[in-house]
């Protein structure tokens, strides 16, 4: 008995603002306000093409405007893929865009309040079904397309001759590993993590190839040579974002993952090219990881083979830094006549 009154009185409360809202309306037929509506609305039809014209002339200005001036061209080879992907979108769905808008604002006021006209409907047309699912779904389609091409090149299998750089996010900041002379990087154990000991990524130090492995403060990489990213996480997911590259890549606890690129411009030509002295290319974290996220930033540096060369010879291997108090192993490995050549002209 209650639910029925509690309807009843719903019912009641809807009847009563209906007949309100009747009332209110033939009050302002017999006060003149339907012909102050009506030219209201003829005012408000033409400030809404006015608002149209005024528009996108603004989109068309800001893009003329800040083309190309937030991050400037694409800093690896890579990314110039990215770039042609994301101007086919931007034209696909720009043209989209000016044409939806056109329709709303012409069609506001084309038909606006009329004496005497009244509004046309229908409720189904297959026609206009096919068209606006079929064709969207179409361009979706090939964008996917174009998107996978990218990203499967992107996570495919290195050259040969790359280079290989092991990023391991924390929070917050990031820890980049280098190979030693041996060119391959040691074992590493979750376990035998301990900062205090100067162990920060649980390399096995009993593992030979990791004797001679370095983990400097800088991410250094060399122009025009591909260098492949093996990619993990200490704690909680990250995400490597070099966003002068076009590139990013999940940073996952316990799963590797990887990515490589080949930079164009030095560190040097990137700031002739933006005209800015302080220019630095940067990691940074595209994942929220917890209160310290915004400070996760990164300074990568690229530069010539032989800066590069000069700057891997004054790096000291992560096992001397725990151990000072022992000397190199008997069987680490030994610098070949070209790497020696490169330490005496530093001397």
């Amino acid at each position: 008995m209650s639910g029925f009154l509690a309807v009843l009185v719903v019912v009641l409360i809807f009847i009563v603002i209906f007949q309100i809202a009747k009332a209110s309306e033939y009050v302002s037929i017999l006060k003149g306000e339907k012909k102050a509506r009506e030219q209201s609305n003829r005012i408000n039809g033409f400030l809404l093409i006015a608002f149209l014209v005024l528009g996108l002339i603004g989109v068309y200005w800001c893009n003329d405007l800040l083309k190309g001036k937030i991050l400037g061209e694409s800093a690896s080879e890579q990314g110039k893929g990215v770039d042609t992907l994301i101007y086919v979108t931007l034209a696909i769905t720009g043209f989209v865009f000016v044409i939806t808008q056109v329709l709303l604002f012409w069609f506001a006021f084309k038909y606006q309040e009329k004496e005497g006209k009244t509004a046309f409907y229908f409720p189904h047309n297959n026609k206009l079904e096919v068209i606006w699912t079929v064709i969207p779904a179409i361009a979706l389609t090939i964008l996917v397309a174009f998107g996978l091409k990218h990203w499967f090149q992107l996570t495919s299998e290195a050259p040969k001759d790359a280079a290989v750089v092991e990023i391991t996010g924390k929070q917050f900041n990031w820890i980049y590993r280098y190979p030693g002379k041996d060119g391959q990087l040691g074992r590493r154990d979750f376990k035998n993590i301990d900062p205090a000991k100067g162990n920060e990524l649980g390399v096995d130090w009993n593992d030979p190839l990791s004797k001679d492995d370095f983990i400097p403060t800088e991410l250094h990489l060399v122009v025009g040579k591909p260098v492949k990213f093996v990619i993990g996480s200490r704690d909680v997911i990250h995400d490597v974002g070099l966003p002068h590259f076009r590139l990013k890549m999940d940073a996952v606890p316990g799963i590797p993952t990887t990515l490589w690129v080949t930079p164009r411009f030095t560190t040097k030509e990137m700031k002739e090219k933006t005209g800015n002295p302080d220019f630095t290319y940067e990691i940074s974290c595209d994942q929220m990881c917890g209160s310290g996220h915004y400070s996760m930033r990164g300074v990568i540096v690229v530069e010539t083979q032989e800066e590069y060369d000069k700057w891997v010879a004054s790096q000291k291997p992560a096992y001397e830094l725990a151990h000072p108090a022992e000397a190199a192993p008997a069987g680490a490995p030994k610098a070949d006549s070209t790497q020696k050549a490169v330490a005496a002209n530093i001397k």
